[in-house]
This record gives structure tokens, C-alpha cells and sequence, in this order.
């Protein structure tokens, strides 16, 4: 068998962002990874940026790409229904995830009435949990939902905003990401319309045999921290003017020598000050997982086979 490759591209930003693609490859020969390429996509002289894509992608004869970018669209974009409301959709995959969504609320609805001190008790602590041992070891629906995620639960699920899998995200790691990233997950609240008609034009020229994933950047780090490969400072550092640079050498060395890859200096160095770069090489960490066969696993119901979301685990 030959040499196994991925590419990972950060597709965040409008039309004239310099995406970054990191390409990391396998050699049998000593069993070892290697990032192999780093290739800054710009508009230049002589070739438009979307070309060089093509070009790059057929000189190494990428196999794999993993994008933070929606592979699938919400039900209400391939929907030909006279549209009975929000809430009267007649479609599977919506009824399927309101359903879902109605057995988390009730059954946290249950535990609160059976005994509401305690619940309360046990809520108030889990809402002054900063960065524990404890919000890194359990889904955020556990058995007493927090209150940041029973408000987002009763917002509802927009079928025009939201797929299936965004569920499973926020099932998953709502808390993680409010905690660490103060942020949450939707599946299109960062593409703009220029991005969307961008992709739909690069697809276009993509190889048939280029097999598309879907990843997310602070998903990737957050299985990391639970696996220990990275500490709680790292991402904290992440954001700070000063610290970054430094935080995200740490994290690359951890991952270095956690996923057996060998980066040479000068790409280290790229890596290490262009945050676009370092986004780029975490979703390829995704790739290189799926060909480990170390990646989370997805229920039925958020349509994995359709949406090729793909989660590294590092345990």
C-alpha cells in the first residue's frame, strides 16, 4: 500500500483570505508522519488563487481534505413544501432532533421535580465549575443540564441555521466551549454567503476521488485537553497578544510527539505565527485520525455518512 496523505484548510473569512492548506503525509518506509506541505492560497500574477487549489491538489495527489466548513445543507434548502412553520415541520431529520431535544428538557424536568433541592444543589455547583477535571469528563446533558444549555435547548432547532449534527455538538461539548472558547456551535454562524458561493465554485474542481470531511478547530483542542496531550494554560494562552505565539508552539510540540509527525523548522515557524496556519493544521490532525481509526462516533440521527463530521479522539 502507499504512502497515506490528508490536507487540512481553515475555509473561515471572505473571498480574499490567504487559506492556508497543510498537507500531512505517511511513509510506510519508517512509519512515520511528516508535514510535507504548507501552501498559502492568494490571488497572484498570473494564476487566481482558486486554479492554484486545483493545481496543488493534483501535484500532490491529495486523498483526503478536511475543511471547518458545512458539507451539507439545513433541511430548509432542499425543502419543496408549502412551509407549515417552524414548528409544524413535517420533515424526518427535524422532528427527529425536536424530539430529542424534548426528552433532554423532560427528563431533566423530572430529576428537578423529584427533588428540587438537591437538583439545585448540584446545578449552582456545576455553574461555578471553571476548568475542572469534572467539565472535561462527562457530556454537557448529563443527568442535570447547565443553565447556559437548557436556554440554548429552548431556543429551539432552526431547520434554515441548524443540521442534525449540531445536537450531537452541543449534546457533546456545549458546556466545553462556552467554558474554554466562550463560544458555541452552529453549523453556518461563521459562513457568509461569499464563502458558501466560494466553496460551491471550488467543489466544482475538485478530483471525484478527493474525499471531503467536515472538522472543527476548538473540538479537536478540546479532545486534546481530555486526553491530557494539552494543558488547560495552552488554550487559555491561545488568545492573549503576548502569549500566543508561545501557546500554540506548546501545543504543536504536544502534538508532535502525541501523533508521531515530524515538522521542519521553517513550517514550524509559519505554523507557529500564523494562527490561520495553526487552524489548518489541527483539522489535518483530524485526517490523519480518521486513517487511525481513532475518531469519535456519531449517532444515526445526525447523518454522519451525509455530513462527514469527523471528531478525533486522542485516549
Amino acid at each position: 500500500m502507499g504512502n497515506k496523505n490528508v490536507v487540512g484548510i481553515s475555509m473561515k473569512g471572505g473571498r480574499r483570505d490567504n487559506f492556508i492548506f497543510c498537507l500531512l503525509e505517511h511513509y510506510v518506509d519508517n512509519n512515520r508522519w511528516f508535514l510535507k506541505s504548507l501552501m498559502q492560497v492568494k490571488d497572484e500574477e498570473g494564476l487566481d488563487g482558486n486554479d492554484a487549489i486545483r493545481t496543488w491538489i493534483d501535484e500532490y495527489n491529495v486523498q483526503k481534505m478536511v475543511l471547518d466548513f458545512p458539507l451539507t445543507t439545513p433541511a430548509c434548502q432542499h425543502c419543496n413544501l408549502e412551509c407549515p412553520g417552524l414548528n409544524r415541520c413535517p420533515q424526518e431529520s427535524v422532528t427527529n432532533v425536536n424530539g430529542l431535544i424534548n426528552e433532554i428538557l423532560d427528563k431533566d424536568a423530572a430529576i428537578r421535580i423529584q427533588n428540587p433541592k438537591a437538583y439545585e444543589r448540584e446545578r449552582n455547583f456545576d455553574d461555578e465549575v471553571q476548568f475542572s477535571k469534572d467539565i472535561l469528563s462527562r457530556e454537557a446533558n448529563h443527568h442535570i443540564l447547565s443553565r447556559s444549555y437548557k436556554r440554548r435547548l429552548k431556543k429551539g432547532f432552526l431547520p434554515y441555521w441548524n443540521r442534525p449534527v449540531d445536537l450531537w455538538v452541543w449534546n457533546t461539548y456545549y458546556d466545553h466551549l462556552l467554558h474554554f472558547f466562550n463560544t458555541s456551535y452552529d453549523s453556518f454562524g461563521n459562513t457568509s454567503l461569499m464563502m458558501l458561493s466560494r466553496f460551491a465554485y471550488l467543489k466544482r474542481h475538485f478530483p471525484k476521488n478527493l474525499e471531503l470531511f467536515e472538522g472543527n478547530v476548538n473540538l479537536n483542542l478540546i479532545e486534546l485537553l481530555r486526553s491530557k496531550t494539552i494543558l488547560k494554560k495552552d488554550i487559555i494562552n491561545m488568545s492573549d497578544l503576548d502569549l500566543g505565539v508561545e501557546a500554540r508552539l506548546d501545543i504543536i510540540k504536544k502534538i508532535e510527539a502525541k501523533q508521531n509527525i515530524f515538522i521542519y523548522d521553517h513550517d514550524l515557524e509559519i505554523l507557529v505565527k500564523n494562527p490561520r496556519a495553526f487552524d489548518s493544521f489541527i483539522l489535518a490532525i483530524s485526517g490523519q485520525s480518521f486513517y487511525l481509526d481513532k475518531i469519535k462516533s456519531l449517532p444515526e440521527w445526525a447523518n454522519p455518512k451525509e455530513t462527514k463530521f469527523i471528531v478525533p479522539s486522542f485516549l
